[in-house]
């Protein structure tokens, strides 16, 4: 295992080199091809300041759309239709506000201005997508990520009225299921995606899974 340092070619070492704690590489750029590269092969980015950091953690941690979890409560919500569900109306203002609740919460800077920009680009070319819920009219929560073929990669989620973080993302699992998604990469362990139904498997199984439905 070892640290690699990234120039300006689109080249990634072999996952199996990261670090115990996933980090795989640092440097390089945000270029379209660069970031599709390392989805496709399970790497995503962090920041650290305005240095990329190439991750791929083991284990992984992922959602199976059939085991998405719907409390009752939530179910009663998603039936009345308390909120407003769109998809790809306001990418930028889902990133920008991602990155202000990331802020807030002072858990990293990781969405900086740069980072911001290449996912706006990969949107405008039809890979990176948002999902919103608006209430009265305001966007009040909303999540994006990349899709490519039959695999979602969750990136950051945000929420500014209680259950609209959920919401988006319950609705927007079960159109992706509807479409075909079979695996939603939502990286690393936090507590709220587990009671949604999100699970940890080996990094060798979930990169078996990415040739499968990429």
């Amino acid at each position: 295992m070892s640290l690699h340092v990234l120039d300006s070619n689109s080249w990634f070492p072999p996952v199996d080199e990261a670090l115990p704690d996933g980090l795989l590489a640092i440097g390089g750029d945000l270029s379209v091809n660069r970031l599709l590269l390392a989805y496709h092969k399970g790497i995503f980015p962090w920041f650290d300041g305005d240095v990329p950091m190439w991750w791929s953690p083991d284990p992984r941690f992922v959602l199976f759309p059939p085991e998405l979890k719907i409390s009752k409560s939530m179910q009663a919500l998603i039936k009345k239709e308390a909120f407003e569900f769109t998809i790809d109306t306001v990418f930028e203002q889902v990133i920008e506000n991602c990155k202000q609740i990331e802020r807030k919460n002072q858990t990293g800077t990781w969405i900086t201005e740069s980072l911001k920009k290449a996912f706006i680009e990969l949107h405008r070319l039809g890979y990176a997508h948002s999902a919103e819920v608006w209430q009265g009219g305001k966007l009040v929560g909303g999540l994006y990520g990349i899709k490519m073929n039959r695999i979602f990669f969750g990136e950051s989620m945000f929420s500014l009225a209680g259950n609209a973080s959920k919401y988006a993302f319950m609705k927007y699992v079960q159109c992706l299921q509807q479409n075909g998604v079979r695996l939603i990469d939502c990286q690393v362990y936090t507590a709220h995606l587990e009671s949604l139904g999100a699970r940890m498997i080996e990094r060798g199984s979930f990169i078996k899974q990415l040739e499968d439905l990429i």
